[in-house]
């Protein structure tokens, strides 16, 4: 759906890990990071004009032009990365966004993973799970679909999240937190997102939204 908010999961094969170490989980973001941000297109061909560019750099700058691009068809509202499995919360922006970014994505990890852990095959569990927030309501349940996935990873883990970009601990560009945080108090500590995150309760009605991603494990 053009313009829809999509809640994105999948996990390992055989419900395996597909991120064994720190390097695994930082190689999966940057891909993220290079897939969502617009490309420089003017700076990557001035490093060709450039006398003093390296072979290295404009290498590189070849590779970037030629890497597909979907920061004009995907927003990323959030993200939770576990041992064996992701969560994202998206918005579509053009119809079949979600399938070529996710396609790109799952090949290229699992090109770098097989790689590197000499092994051939899928990665994944099968094709990846987008659930469409369909309901009138729908900016209610960005709100505590980013709850649930910002509090997915078990507590005292250091998994990579999103949550930094929505407490103002850090700042990127690829990261699309702020149609979520207009609901909130930068002012107000009781109406701030650091107090929604540790709310105990989470209404039932957004359930079919996550009950299928509970079975990851």
């Amino acid at each position: 759906m053009e313009n829809g908010f999509y809640h994105i999961y999948n996990r390992g094969i055989e419900k395996r890990n597909i991120f064994l170490d720190e390097q695994d989980f930082q190689v999966f973001l940057s891909y993220l990071k290079i897939y969502l941000t617009p490309k420089d297109i003017p700076y990557l061909n001035s490093v060709f004009e450039l006398e003093k560019s390296t072979p290295k750099e404009k290498d590189k700058a070849l590779k970037l032009l030629a890497l597909k691009n979907y920061s004009d068809k995907i927003d990323l509202l959030c993200y939770a990365l576990m041992p064996n499995h992701f969560h994202f919360l998206v918005q579509q922006k053009t119809v079949d966004g979600i399938n070529h970014f996710i396609k790109s994505l799952g090949t290229k990890y699992s090109m770098y993973f097989n790689k590197k852990y000499h092994r051939v095959g899928t990665i994944f569990q099968g094709v990846y799970k987008a659930v469409l927030v369909d309901d009138e309501n729908y900016l209610l349940y960005l709100l505590y679909l980013s709850r649930y996935i910002h509090n997915n990873p078990p507590k005292g883990s250091n998994y990579p999240t999103s949550l930094p970009e929505y407490l103002g601990i850090r700042s990127s560009a690829w990261i699309k937190p702020e149609l979520i945080l207009t609901y909130f108090s930068k002012a107000n500590p009781q109406n701030s997102y650091s107090s929604f995150l540790s709310e105990k309760t989470l209404e039932e009605s957004i359930s079919k939204y996550m009950i299928e991603a509970d079975d990851v494990y």
